[in-house]
């Protein structure tokens, strides 16, 4: 089996949560290893090369039955004995070519594969319709979490802005730490999040993003002065960012202030409150994402969105929507009404454009149900096409060979 994730923070924290909780059925090879024990191989791109050999050796050979890794697993060199299982965390940070990779390193048939997210993409929501995935959905909090409050913050109310200051110092005075997001580092040309929609009213005159670099200082001589503030962001080395990131999870930090490499794969459960400067300018699921590092403990979450988007516009009713719930596939669906399903035969995942004429996905959802039941029936009783050479004949034309091919990998 492998395991797939987006950072290396992520699979090296998999890899720890599986060895724990298999115990000695991870120990084969070893003194005190159970019987039917398996060995968890780690692999990532900054491995020595020592560990990254040990990890192909086992891989390759069988010897890890559960492969844990990066992008490195998807690299041509990185083979597998016998690969029975593909699950992907966090899906939407994969491409489809990339999800496929992974998938065709199985050299005895076709593996299952289970892909997992917070946050379904449109297009991800379109298949689930279609009947090309299976979905179980995972509606409770995990075990030890507590509940989070989203709410807008307009960043033109100075009451408002100030007030999410000082929620940010009566949470640290209560011994607990916060997050500060912002679009980008600095220094560099900005760059929208891909998932934010392009029907914006935009007339090409807004500023840049808030950038880290110059949010901290900021924020440092202001109005969090006094509290112990530092920046993460991608651009750090990465023995400056695990420094960074253990001084924050031993409470030696009360705000960091990052990009969003803090989306996935940070767990400080002392983190109580998250400010996203900016919030506007992030799709919906980098949203419902970012503010999962908060109420990951016994203390309740807050998270506050701050924006200058106007009332009215779609990006206010986005993060107005964003706040409203916690349920991800909600908000898939509320993502999807901006976005559009994307082309749910092709390569486009980012929901710029459908493939659909006359239907629309969550208008016509029931129609679509009918009608896969029926395509299910009628495939099973003749997979073919043979009694049917008109239908046969309209699918060759809808669906070519590279098409075909694709759907194959989706």
């Amino acid at each position: 089996a492998a395991l797939l994730a987006p950072t290396e923070v992520l699979a090296q924290q998999h890899h720890r949560s599986i060895v724990a909780m298999l115990g000695p059925l991870a120990e084969a090879g070893r003194l005190g290893g159970a019987e039917h024990a398996t060995r968890v191989a780690l692999l990532t791109g900054s491995q020595g090369a020592k560990a990254r050999r040990e990890g192909l050796l086992d891989a390759a050979s069988g010897a890890a039955g559960i492969v844990v890794g990066t992008h490195a697993l998807l690299q041509e060199h990185v083979q597998f004995a016998d690969l029975g299982l593909v699950v992907i965390d966090e899906q939407h940070r994969f491409g489809v070519e990339q999800r496929d990779a992974l998938r065709e390193k199985a050299t005895g048939g076709r593996p299952h594969v289970l892909v997992m997210t917070a946050t379904p993409i449109p297009r991800t929501v379109a298949m689930t319709v279609y009947g090309d995935l299976d979905t179980s959905a995972l509606t409770q909090l995990p075990a030890g979490r507590s509940p989070i409050a989203t709410h807008v913050v307009p960043s033109a109310n100075r009451a408002y802005w100030n007030r999410a200051w000082e929620r940010i110092r009566e949470e640290v005075a209560q011994g607990r730490q916060a997050y500060v997001v912002c679009p980008r580092i600095g220094d560099e040309e900005p760059a929208s999040p891909e998932d934010v929609p392009e029907d914006e009213d935009d007339d090409g005159a807004r500023r840049p993003p808030l950038a880290v670099l110059d949010v901290a200082p900021k924020l440092s001589e202001g109005p969090l002065h006094g509290l112990r503030v530092d920046v993460l962001h991608g651009r750090m080395h990465p023995d400056e960012k695990d420094a960074v990131m253990r001084r924050f999870a031993a409470g030696e930090l009360d705000v960091l202030v990052a990009t969003t490499v803090i989306e996935v794969g940070v767990d400080v459960p002392n983190s109580t409150v998250m400010v996203v400067m900016d919030a506007d300018r992030f799709g919906v699921s980098q949203l419902h994402q970012l503010r999962g590092r908060v109420g990951r403990g016994r203390h309740a979450g807050l998270c506050l969105l701050v924006t200058d988007a106007v009332e009215e516009s779609k990006a206010r009713e986005r993060l107005d929507a964003v706040a409203s719930t916690l349920d991800g596939f909600e908000l898939s669906r509320i993502d999807l009404e901006q976005r559009r399903e994307g082309d749910v035969l092709g390569e486009s995942q980012s929901g710029r454009r459908s493939s659909l004429r006359l239907l629309t996905l969550l208008r016509d959802e029931e129609i679509i149900k009918e009608a896969r039941a029926e395509a299910t029936t009628l495939v099973e009783a003749d997979p073919e096409l043979r009694d049917h050479p008109a239908l046969a004949a309209e699918l060759a034309t809808l669906v070519d060979a590279e098409r075909a091919e694709y759907l194959e990998k989706t």
